[in-house]
């Protein structure tokens, strides 16, 4: 008889920060959690979030999917359930229900691996490898040069092969690109995040200053939504851009991909819908030649990474990781390998 999912539960955790992070000063953030168990006793652990709390709807949606599409169903390939529940949001929207559904598809590979003995990097198709890793988690927008070096200078003890500052979008970001730049040995590579504070006039002038300074790519210079501006960045500073994490929907990353108005497409677990549409996504994204570098969540995302060679880069930007036992490290150089056991390897900690 085949295996049916025979319970599956979705809940919120509301989970308070000790301290605003990142660019956008989060402090709380509202996490999905989906627990799957099928009928041989084989269970799957998916997640995720809303960041800045408020996650009513986005439960709500997730409790309908796990009710009509999970409990109760036969199991079918997370890729099949994935396609099978957003077909149902013709009429309702992305919204809360890609949200959710990223936390059941989660889940799903989770258990799908589980279920075939295999880490989640070859139930996907991969093979174990060591993937860089960059630091980020650290910096924020507020700090001056001496501050951002003091901030760097750990990362690079740890091994970490490149970095990514934080930018006002201001002159002064020059002097504190200049001043990490010349902090960190030359192997060290630097990014940076301006996080869509630029109209397009300054984020030209960002893109100069980080070509000057030899930055891999400038992340989010302008909005998400801001397409005629991204394409006169492409047109301007070719290579240099980097955008996604805002962007809701793999459809919405389109037009940066084809057009190449990025050198790196950074997709959000939660904004996309989960593993499934990242697959896809680094498909479509190595047929251009375009990379593909996930937003924070790097001891998940190594797992698509052991999966597709277009992911180069994985964001060390620690948030959830204490609600989470099992979250793979990095290596004396600054890598990460996908842990070598059934499923992602996630265990709740709370």
């Amino acid at each position: 008889m085949p295996a049916t999912i025979a319970r599956a539960d979705a809940r919120i955790h509301a989970f308070k920060l000790d301290k605003p992070v990142g660019g956008s000063g989060v402090a709380a953030v509202d996490v999905l959690l989906v627990e799957l168990t099928d009928s041989d006793g084989a269970t799957g652990l998916g997640f995720s979030y809303v960041l800045g709390g408020g996650a009513n709807a986005v439960l709500a949606a997730a409790q309908d999917q796990v009710a009509k599409y999970a409990a109760g169903q036969q199991l079918i390939p997370p890729q099949a359930l994935w396609r099978k529940v957003a077909s149902g949001f013709n009429r309702t929207g992305l919204g809360p229900n890609v949200i959710a559904l990223a936390a059941l598809d989660v889940a799903m590979w989770d258990l799908w691996a589980k279920r075939q003995n295999l880490p989640l990097y070859a139930a996907m198709g991969g093979a174990a490898r060591a993937v860089d890793v960059y630091g980020s988690g650290s910096f924020n927008a507020t700090q001056s040069p001496q501050e951002a070096v003091a901030s760097a200078l750990p990362q690079v003890e740890r091994g970490l092969r490149a970095l990514k500052p934080r930018v006002k979008g201001a002159r002064s970001d020059a002097a504190l690109l200049e001043a990490v730049r010349k902090a960190v040995p030359d192997h060290v590579h630097l990014i940076t995040d301006a996080n869509e504070k630029c109209d397009l006039a300054s984020a030209r002038w960002l893109l100069a200053c980080a070509r000057d300074q030899g930055l891999l790519f400038v992340e989010e210079p302008m909005p998400a939504y801001a397409i005629e501006g991204y394409r006169t960045l492409a047109a301007a500073e070719p290579g240099l851009v980097a955008s996604g994490e805002h962007l809701q929907g793999a459809h919405s990353f389109q037009p940066f991909i084809a057009e190449r108005l990025v050198n790196t497409i950074q997709p959000d677990l939660a904004m996309v819908g989960g593993l499934t549409p990242v697959l896809d996504m680094c498909a479509v994204a190595s047929s251009f030649d375009i990379a593909l570098s996930p937003h924070f969540l790097p001891g998940l995302f190594v797992h698509v990474a052991c999966a597709s060679t277009c992911v180069q880069w994985i964001e060390e930007f620690p948030l959830l990781e204490p609600m989470f036992d099992g979250w793979p490290e990095t290596d004396g150089q600054g890598r990460m390998t996908g842990r070598a056991i059934p499923g992602h390897g996630l265990t709740l900690a709370i």
